[in-house]
């Protein structure tokens, strides 16, 4: 991986992680279309790693609101609970799915097809504020985050689609998903990066930990703009795009997939 791939990556983790479009699927589009191979492990790792640079970005934005109680420890504690436990028992089935573009391009479909009607199916919130839900609904929510283990599907419309449908607003569905996403995706990293450093086959050089920290600067620096722009976009005018763009970006790489072409255009 070069100076010029990491940053890219870093791009598109920072644009999509909090939108509803699948970080994890861009990724991985984005790798094959670098030249990169989706299965290989560093790649893998280089991923889910730069996380960590979109996570602390919601810390930075949302300072105030972690500290506010410890009901929103709590409630956040139980909503990634569902989330560890199948992690844990199915991590080697989740890691033989994140290097196909395939499911990524029906599950971009899938999804997208899904926000087109999302407003229509959960149309009555109540709450407007994500600290007045309850410990059961933010157990719901984890519950349906879980989806996003599937690449395509995206942990941030699986888990705003379970905070609308726990009667939240679209922003208050929208900033839980941002919430739920740290001790998730800290997880998650924390998970990878154990597992790449215990395997002795594997180890990684200076240029390597170079390029984890421009992914993960620009993957920082690119979340605050889009969580900001997000937020404002969908109390306006909903998920509806978003569904088009699935559904655009998922039928042009199947109709690559199924004309045999190669993604890795470089």
């Amino acid at each position: 991986m070069d100076l010029f791939q990491a940053i890219i990556l870093g791009i598109i983790e920072g644009l999509t992680e909090f939108l509803p479009v699948s970080s994890t699927g861009h990724l991985i589009i984005g790798s094959a279309l670098l030249g990169l191979d989706p299965n290989d492990p560093f790649v893998q790792l280089f991923n889910v790693s730069i996380q960590l640079g979109t996570i602390l970005s919601v810390v930075v934005l949302y300072f105030r609101r972690f500290f506010r109680s410890m009901n929103f420890y709590y409630k956040l504690a139980i909503a990634v609970i569902p989330a560890v436990v199948l992690g844990i028992l199915f991590n080697k089935q989740i890691d033989k799915f994140l290097g196909s573009v395939a499911i990524v391009a029906v599950m971009l479909v899938v999804g997208g097809i899904f926000l087109l009607f999302i407003e229509k199916i959960f149309k009555t919130p109540v709450h407007d504020d994500s600290d007045n839900i309850s410990y059961k609904s933010a157990f719901k929510i984890g519950i349906w985050q879980c989806l996003a283990m599937v690449p395509g599907v995206s942990r941030s419309a699986a888990s705003i689609i379970g905070g609308l449908q726990q009667k939240l607003t679209k922003k208050a569905a929208a900033e839980f998903s941002f919430f739920l996403a740290v001790p998730t995706m800290f997880g998650a990293t924390s998970k990878k990066l154990y597992d790449y450093f215990t395997d002795s086959s594997l180890q990684l050089t200076p240029h390597d930990w170079q390029m984890l920290g421009v992914g993960n600067v620009v993957g920082f620096i690119v979340a605050i703009v889009a969580i900001k722009s997000f937020i404002t976009f969908v109390s306006k005018n909903g998920f509806r795009a978003f569904g088009v763009y699935r559904i655009i970006v998922g039928m042009v790489i199947l109709a690559l997939l199924l004309s045999g072409q190669s993604l890795q255009m470089m």
